[in-house]
Formats: C-alpha cells, structure tokens, sequence
C-alpha cells in the first residue's frame, strides 16, 4: 500500500482539482464595466456604451488559444439564439496584430461581432490574465459575472447567466 501512496494522492489531487476548477475560475462581479471604443472586424467601430440597454458579453480570446477556438462556434449559437432578445456578444481578440484573428475568423466564421485590443488597454481594464475570459454586463452597464478558461459544458453557465440576465432587463 504505501509504494501505490505517492500515486493515490497525486489522483485525489487530480480529482479536486478538475471537480473544483470550474468554481475556481468563475467569480460575481460587481462595479460598473469599463467603456471602450474598438475597431471591428466589419471596419466600423464598437463603443460598449453605445450597447447599454442590452446584456452584454465580452469574450477575450487569441488566436493561439486552442479552448478559445473551440468555443467560438458555441458562443456563435448563443449569439444567434439570443441576439433578437437584446443579447450581444463581442469577441475581443487581445493580439497587437488582427491579421492572425482574421485567419482564425476565415477558419472558424462567426456572427458576432470581432473587436481588435491592439494595445491591451482593454484586457487591463477588465485584469484579463486567461484565454479565453468571458465578462457578462447587465442592460444597466455593470459587471456581473467572470469566467476564466474554457472546458467543454461551461456554455451552460454562459446560457444561464445570459437568461437570467434578460429576465432582469425586462423588468
């Protein structure tokens, strides 16, 4: 038994971790969202206080991000979803160069619309430190929720928190 203790513990820690990581990378918010102006991905530029009176989410992504990639087309169904219900959804592609996001964007096309933090004046304001990171805004223009990371079943939270987030709207 105890040659198999070292390895039993390195699983129990294991097991913690994965049970517990989606917690770890999900917190409530509080304070007012940070306004921003960016360019899109369609030329134009998107201020995020232009947006106020909808649910917003803003996702942080990059191009080298593999989770990031394989949540675009699931946050692309939320959009379509919940676009027409006053949700909107911003990817924030956080490279100093939007050509490697274009790629991406050519590869995996997406409805919503694509903003460009060049600088990471806007990944700073938001301490933005994981790709991706999704940060929900209620229709009054204040942080409600962060998630940090992507796994497989976490846009069943997104969904959640979206709808809960239109409920309080319509009031």
């Amino acid at each position: 038994m105890k040659k198999y203790l070292p390895q039993l513990l390195t699983l129990i820690a294991f097991a913690l971790f994965f049970s517990f990581s989606g917690a770890l990378h999900a917190k409530d918010l509080k304070g007012k969202a940070h306004d921003f102006t960016l360019k899109s991905n369609s030329g134009k530029n998107i201020r995020l206080a232009d947006l106020r009176g909808q649910v917003v989410m803003l996702n942080f992504w990059a191009s080298w991000c593999g989770p990031c990639r394989q949540e675009m087309p699931l946050l692309d169904e939320l959009y379509s979803r919940y676009s027409g219900a006053g949700f909107t959804l911003l990817g924030v592609n956080v490279e100093a160069d939007s050509e490697a996001a274009n790629a991406v964007l050519k590869e995996i096309p997406v409805s919503f619309p694509i903003v460009y933090d060049t600088t990471s004046k806007v990944s700073e304001a938001y301490d933005v430190d994981a790709m991706p990171s999704s940060v929900m805004i209620d229709c009054d223009g204040n942080m409600t929720y962060l998630h940090r990371g992507y796994k497989p079943g976490d846009e069943k939270a997104y969904k959640t928190h979206i709808k809960a987030l239109l409920r309080s709207c319509s009031r």
